[in-house]
């Protein structure tokens, strides 16, 4: 992972010690780029079961781990 990922991905707390956080999940990545093609950014979403695109495990794993409101 590049280090400025790894960056990205630090967040310290009051007492100075450094914890790594959690990386987004599928919904928040997904939300970001809807933002960013909104914005203009010229990029588009992958088509369902192209390359890369999220699988249909990929939304029933993520619907295990989502909180509750």
């Amino acid at each position: 992972m590049p280090k400025a990922m790894l960056n990205a991905l630090k967040r310290h707390s009051n007492d100075g010690s450094v914890n790594m956080a959690t990386k987004p999940g599928l919904y928040a990545n997904i939300h970001a780029k809807q933002a960013r093609i909104a914005a203009g950014s010229k990029e588009k979403m992958r088509k369902p079961g192209s390359p890369g695109a999220p699988t249909a495990k990929d939304f029933k794993d993520s619907a295990k781990t989502a909180k509750k409101k």
